[in-house]
């Protein structure tokens, strides 16, 4: 076995050498010696080594490219929790960076966010934002450990097999696509799925295979005749199909609109076409749209020239492949498609964090100026912590504003906002302004009227209507689901807060430029 583990430890310094030719290579090997002394003898469920766990991490997190700093503290993070290292031993050996992030990994390991009591559950996760925020690579180290955990997760008796995997797929999962790591993301959901919903599980595999089946066929055709038209453009591109994850076809054939019917769904297989440079991109578009009909009414969704809050970037566009089926079919650079498999770990792959901080690296990829100093969205929910004392309420808040389904809504000036699933025009107006919503009395949805508790679509041109005076009424408490637009409406409803004045062009005259 430690030949293999050796082995294992060789193919992880190729990796890193691949990806990072100024890697610290000799710290790399000093911190393997030094996992396989704190683990001596220690052996997990499975019956392996244990040090095998914090070297599968190390391996994941090369795999995503990330810095050495991130892949020491991969194979140190358990030896603190469970190895025979004190703190002292790692600032010694290996500086304090790396044991602020064994730091942060233990605290977020010990925090068991399923099976617990309300309250430990609540302040286990106002503990995890704190960590996020000090270091978001803690999150990405933390991501991989449960990635290898949920690998080995048959080990496991039963009962916590369920527990973890339902964990996975509450927090983690929602968590990495939320870091915009979409890939991990999926496999995450895909790992927890036949332990979280077994039956589930069986009848999806069951009713997929024979989709699958068929549709990687015409998938096929249609990469043969686009690959012969780009190469007649000039244009190298590599085209492949991606299957959709199984967790996440479940959840979408489980669709009232859907209802298991595999042909209103258009990306069981998505097709990618990977070039090398922008412009190439739409060249690749017009090219498609020159082969295959574009479906009507649904247009392209251009994340390229308007990225999402994450920062990831593609064209979408459906088109009419063979048959008259509807194909989805995206079109991204090659650094795009390391960002969108691996967000702001790929930007390690540039070569971005040796020559700038790595703060603000990780903060622009997440679409924050640097000058801001922390990622919205975590300086949010720190603030919720603040404002919101009682568990419940922000529990709900937690878990549907940060790690629910997201969407993405356009202003009419071509801004994005970052909105969970089930978000009206109501919730818009408030997350444009903290004070707009009071004055919302209409909203168009690309162009045309739509009543305020209408359900806002991903990539939706949004406008709001604006009165003159406050316009806040009690009933929008039963369909505004976001925790800002609720917590306004209360405030305005119970005379907590008065209502700024505003201009007839919709100027705010106190506090004047403020967003959220």
């Amino acid at each position: 076995m430690n030949r293999k583990l050796e082995k294992e430890f060789q193919d992880l310094i190729k990796v890193v050498k691949e990806h990072d030719e100024k890697a610290n290579i000799e710290k790399i090997k000093f911190a393997w010696e030094f996992a396989k002394i704190a683990h001596t003898d220690q052996k997990r469920l499975s019956g392996e080594p244990f040090v095998n766990h914090p070297l599968q991490t190390a391996k994941i997190l090369a795999e995503w490219r990330l810095d050495s700093t991130s892949i020491i503290a991969a194979l140190l993070h358990d030896t603190i929790e469970d190895g025979g290292a004190v703190r002292a031993d790692i600032v010694k050996e290996f500086g304090e960076e790396v044991a602020l992030l064994v730091d942060g990994v233990t605290k977020v390991t010990a925090l068991r966010l399923k099976g617990s009591k309300e309250e430990v559950y609540t302040e286990n996760l106002r503990k995890l934002l704190l960590v996020m925020a000090k270091d978001l690579r803690v999150v990405l180290v933390k991501l991989a450990d449960r990635f290898h955990n949920m690998r080995t997760l048959s080990a496991l008796p039963a009962n916590k097999q369920n527990e973890n995997a339902i964990e996975t797929l509450e927090i983690y999962a929602p968590l990495a696509e939320r870091v915009g790591v979409g890939e991990v993301k999926g496999q995450l959901e895909d790992l927890a799925f036949p332990f979280a919903y077994p039956k589930e599980f069986k009848k999806t595999i069951e009713t997929s295979k024979t989709h699958y089946k068929e549709v990687e066929s015409y998938i096929g055709k249609m990469r043969r005749v686009l690959l012969r038209k780009l190469t007649k453009e000039g244009i190298k591109a590599k085209i492949h199909g991606r299957k959709k994850h199984l967790y996440s076809l479940w959840k979408k054939l489980n669709r009232p609109e859907i209802n298991w019917d595999f042909d209103k769904i258009h990306d069981v297989v998505a097709m990618r076409i990977i070039v090398n440079r922008i412009p190439q991109c739409y060249t690749a578009l017009g090219v498609v749209h020159g082969t295959y009909r574009p479906v009507p009414n649904i247009g392209v969704s251009d994340f390229i020239a308007q990225p999402k809050p994450s920062g990831y970037r593609s064209i979408h566009t459906k088109v009419f492949g063979p048959g008259r089926r509807i194909v989805e079919i995206q079109i991204r650079t090659n650094k795009m498609h390391e960002q969108a498999e691996f967000g702001i770990a790929a930007h390690w792959a540039y070569g971005e964090a040796k020559s700038r901080g790595v703060k603000d690296v990780i903060l622009e990829a997440m679409g924050v100026r640097t000058d801001e100093n922390k990622l919205l969205w975590v300086k949010q929910l720190i603030n919720w912590q603040k404002e919101i004392t009682d568990s419940k309420e922000f529990l709900e808040a937690v878990k549907f504003d940060a790690f629910h389904h997201r969407n993405f809504i356009f202003s009419p000036m071509g801004d994005v906002y970052d909105l969970p699933d089930g978000s009206t025009p109501v919730d818009f107006a408030y997350a444009i302004h903290s004070d707009l919503g009071s004055y919302t009395k209409g909203a168009r949805a690309d162009g045309k009227m739509v009543p305020l508790d209408y359900k806002l679509k991903s990539g939706q041109v949004v406008e709001i209507l604006k009165s003159k005076t406050p316009n806040v009424n009690a009933d929008w408490l039963g369909f505004a689901v976001t925790t800002v637009a609720r917590r306004e409406i209360k405030k305005f409803i119970q005379g907590k807060t008065e209502a700024p004045k505003v201009d007839d062009n919709n100027r705010h005259l106190s506090n004047k430029g403020k967003k959220r």
